[in-house]
């Protein structure tokens, strides 16, 4: 009889754990049931939809054409270079396309997302927009991520690119005790959510809606803010009108949390098909380069670990602004001083 209730009981903890770990489907964009479509959108060859912004100088008298990923949990709406000073962009003449990356925002799901699917997007909305042979690139922390698959994946269509405060734990070549010591000082929470994210992809929807642990920090609206960030915030949100504040705050999980939140996840901290420490200088001739930016104080992306980058990959211009935080390129000045650095 023991053994028959222990039987019973397994199945039905088995049954509820599946059952707790599908996803449901996300909400259909434009559907009478779904979110409205308020911003232009460029169809991919697969049927799929990628939304974005515009903003600075019009596209077809511009000198330069940037295309900037967000980062995780936020949309296009969360741009630096959208602040950037206009007598900066006109002088620079640079033109901004901010995409909301794949079930963010108004962008449709990728369910066949990988690491290199995201390099492959940016190429193809590239050619619709008719950005030209070469464009720049640059992403925010998990956006800045994404730079690193277009390094790889698309490096003949690029002009340049910034990484600011890229996320990056599981790359072979990172010397062990270095990531050991960089992953122990993240908040506990978010040693755990990555540590499902990279071993038990399958579980991360359910471990990031359960109530027994704390899911991911930056899910539950409690990551770690040094004092500049919280700064950089209160200016940021305080500046802004009741609908823009709204749009912030909306767009990220429009379509709901696992093709948004979860999925990314699961391919940021994943396993990736190459290391970007194998990467080679995709600009020889020097007509290019590629940007690293970090805070020193950055409390959610180590700066330990971008300091070995910086020093594996010689050719990464390497830029450490003192007393920053994960939002420094959002203070005052910085996404002129970004750009500046990467167009002059």
């Amino acid at each position: 009889m023991l053994k028959i209730l222990l039987v019973v009981f397994l199945s039905a903890f088995s049954s509820w754990v599946y059952q707790t770990a599908v996803p449901p489907p996300p909400k259909k964009l434009g559907s009478p049931d779904g979110p409205p479509i308020t911003s232009p959108r460029i169809k991919l060859r697969d049927g799929r939809h990628i939304s974005y912004i515009e903003s600075g100088v019009p596209k077809d008298v511009a000198k330069s054409r940037i295309i900037y990923m967000h980062c995780f949990g936020c949309s296009k709406y969360l741009n630096p270079f959208a602040s950037a000073s206009p007598a900066v962009v006109e002088e620079l003449g640079v033109y901004i396309v901010a995409i909301d990356r794949p079930g963010y925002g108004e962008s449709d799901p990728d369910p066949k997302r990988t690491v290199k699917s995201l390099a492959l997007d940016i190429e193809e909305l590239a050619d619709q927009l008719n950005l030209g042979p070469k464009f720049y690139v640059a992403g925010f922390s998990m956006g800045g991520q994404v730079i690193w698959s277009c390094l790889k994946y698309i490096p003949h269509r690029l002009a340049g690119a910034v990484l600011i405060s890229p996320v990056n734990y599981w790359w072979h070549n990172l010397p062990l005790n270095l990531t050991k010591e960089a992953y122990s000082r993240q908040l506990i929470q978010d040693q755990w959510s990555m540590r499902v994210a990279h071993y038990l992809p399958w579980l991360t929807y359910w471990w990031n809606t359960q109530k027994w642990f704390p899911s991911f920090s930056v899910i539950d609206g409690n990551p770690s803010h040094s004092p500049s960030d919280i700064e950089v915030i209160t200016k940021v949100f305080g500046s802004m009108d009741p609908v823009q504040v709204q749009l912030m705050l909306s767009q990220p999980r429009l379509q709901g949390e696992f093709e948004s939140l979860h999925r990314d996840l699961n391919i940021g901290f994943g396993k990736w098909d190459f290391d970007p420490l194998d990467l080679k200088n995709p600009f020889p001739n020097n007509d290019g380069s590629v940007h690293l930016w970090m805070g020193d104080e950055d409390l959610i992306v180590p700066v330990t670990l971008q300091r070995y980058i910086a020093q594996e990959l010689e050719w990464i211009k390497y830029h450490e602004v003192s007393g920053g935080g994960h939002l420094f390129a959002f203070a005052d000045g910085m996404s002129d001083t970004i750009l500046e650095s990467l167009l002059t």
